[in-house]
Formats: structure tokens, sequence, C-alpha cells
């Protein structure tokens, strides 16, 4: 159970990997590879101070050349996945938008200086709606999409998350989601099994320095051991939302939360707070 207040709760910021596909849903070979990421995602809720007023969620599936968020009260899902059981294409998850904590976010980051745009008839991608059925599985909190800026600039990313940290105060859950380890190539190959394991340690070492270093650190990715293994030039979009929640955490302390071996590479959550 989630702890519930009658007041507002600071929240944490999250970054979460989202499996593959729709892959918590469907049988998949070996049967249990994405058991550990689903029990792991079941139980994350337990960890909150109380329940959310609203998520504001990153996904790696979204890419604009501003930084945009959904404003419509009622986004559909776009089942932004091919090749998977018809079933899959039938999921669904009616949580609320929030038209004006999408105005507040822009308020916000053109505050900050951030160029940024709105977006009402844009809908949920599965980047958010196949991770939060699990943390979330009611669907009743409110969520606001925010896109990725397509030059895939870490330091950008950071300011993001950095200009809305001040939303944890009124109990906005700020969650990237992505894969710490993305390179198609690489999954199911054993010999990208110590090169994500080094960039995992890198990672988390990064992740979990002083917000200073951190922010450094992370900003400079590509210089990791085995970066652009681990995520290839122009598709690091799933990396990128880690740079978003750490920006959020402002100068509380990360940490790594969970780590798994599936097909062969290191995937992790961290938090922030």
């Amino acid at each position: 159970m989630i702890p519930t207040s009658a007041t507002h709760s600071k929240m944490p910021t999250w970054f979460i990997p989202h499996g593959a596909g729709p892959c918590f849903f469907m049988d998949w070979n070996p049967p249990d590879a994405w058991h550990r990421m689903a029990d792991f995602l079941k139980n994350l809720a337990t960890t909150l101070p109380c329940t959310p007023k609203a998520i504001v969620l990153v996904s790696a599936h979204w890419l604009t050349p501003k930084v945009t968020v959904t404003s419509g009260s009622h986004p559909q899902l776009i089942y932004d996945y091919s090749g998977f059981p018809p079933h899959t294409y039938e999921l669904q998850y009616p949580a609320p938008g929030d038209p004006a904590l999408a105005a507040q976010m822009l308020a916000t980051l053109g505050a900050a200086g951030i160029a940024c745009a709105s977006d009402a008839q844009r809908g949920f991608d599965h980047g958010m709606f196949i991770p939060l059925q699990l943390i979330f599985p009611q669907a009743n909190i409110p969520v606001v999409q925010l896109s990725l800026n397509d030059s895939l600039d870490p330091t950008q990313q950071l300011q993001v998350g950095r200009a809305l940290q001040g939303l944890r105060d009124q109990s906005v859950l700020i969650i990237g989601s992505g894969m710490s380890f993305h390179n198609m190539r690489g999954y199911g190959n054993p010999q990208y099994g110590p090169i994500s394991d080094a960039f995992d340690t890198w990672l988390t070492a990064a992740v979990e320095a002083t917000p200073q270093e951190r922010d450094r650190l992370l900003s400079n990715w590509t210089q990791a051991p085995g970066a652009r293994d681990c995520h290839p030039a122009r598709a690091e979009e799933h990396l990128l939302p880690l740079m978003t929640a750490a920006g959020a955490g402002g100068m509380d302390a990360g940490r790594k939360v969970f780590s798994d071996r599936v097909m062969e590479t290191a995937l992790s959550a961290f938090t922030f707070g």
C-alpha cells in the first residue's frame, strides 16, 4: 500500500527501465526474462511518501524540436511498437491528462529560458503506459508526458529537469522512462555483457556522485567506458530521460535501486531524493 497524506509530500524522481515493447504482458523466451523487472516496477510505488498528485513522465519514445508537454484532458494511447501479439494492441491505460499542470510546466520552462510547446492531440506512448500499468495499475493519477529535445543534448535535459524540480514539492512525481542499455545489436549477444557491466558501473558511480559532479559526469556520458556500444550515436534517446530525472533531483543524492541481467545485458534503475 502507498502511504497517504493530507498534505503535500516531496516526491523523489525516478529513472526506470520500461522493458522491450509490451514485454511484461506477453510470453517471452526465456519465460522469466522480465519477471524481476516487472516485480520491481510493481513494488516501486510502495517506496513513495504518499500517492502522487500527478505524474510527469519523460519517455524515450517522444522527441521534438522543442521540449513539449501533452496538454489534453484524456490522451489516447499510442501503440508505437510492431510485431507483437494482437492482444498487446488492446492494452488500456485510461489515465487522465492534466491541462493545468501542463500550463504550469510551460510557464516554468519558459521562465527558465527553455523553448517549449504544448500538444493537446498527442497521446501516451508505450514508454508511459507499459511501465505505469505495473506501477499504478488503477490508472487514476493524472499524467503529463514531456518530450525529449531531438538535439539529444544531455546538458539541456539536465536543465529541463532542474527547471521542473519545484513540482516535487507539490507531490508531483517526475519519472524518466528509458533503458540504461539500449543497443538492439547488443541484446542477446554475450559479447555485450562485459561492455554493459562496465558502463553500468560507471553510470552508477556518476548517479551516486555529489550533485555537482553528477551533472558534470552525466553531461559527458559519452566518455564512459563502452558508452557508444551501449547507446549508439544519435540513438541515445533511451538514456536521456535519466538526465531529466537527475536534473529534477536537484541537490538530492542519487542511488541505484535495481539492476538485472536481461538478454545478456545489465539494466538498472535509479532514484534521486
